[in-house]
């Protein structure tokens, strides 16, 4: 289980389910940056691209939310069964990083 938290190594290896899910997230992420980006070439009108903003806002915290409890899962869970107790640390300080 050593090789599956990332705390220790800073890497972190996913399951191909794990890493398929947050590929495809980012692809959608990805593919509405592109549209927005079109709205803007296109003279799209204000609120309409500030609405597609926001999705694109609330699917990266999605994003973050599944990324997060996947990392406490493993990684964190890993970590504190070790008796890695700094772990606790480093995931309050990206909680505060992430709530800023």
């Amino acid at each position: 289980m050593e090789e599956n938290c990332c705390c220790t190594k800073k890497t972190k290896e996913r399951s191909e389910q794990e890493y398929k899910k947050l590929i495809n997230r980012l692809n959608r992420i990805e593919g509405q940056i592109r549209g927005i980006r079109g709205m803007v070439e296109k003279n799209a009108y204000c609120t309409d691209i500030l609405i597609q903003v926001s999705a694109v806002n609330a699917a990266l915290n999605a994003f973050n939310r599944e990324l997060l409890a996947n990392h406490i899962r493993t990684c964190v869970s890993t970590d504190i069964k070790n008796g890695k107790d700094e772990t606790v640390d480093e995931l309050i300080a990206t909680l505060q990083k992430l709530m800023k």
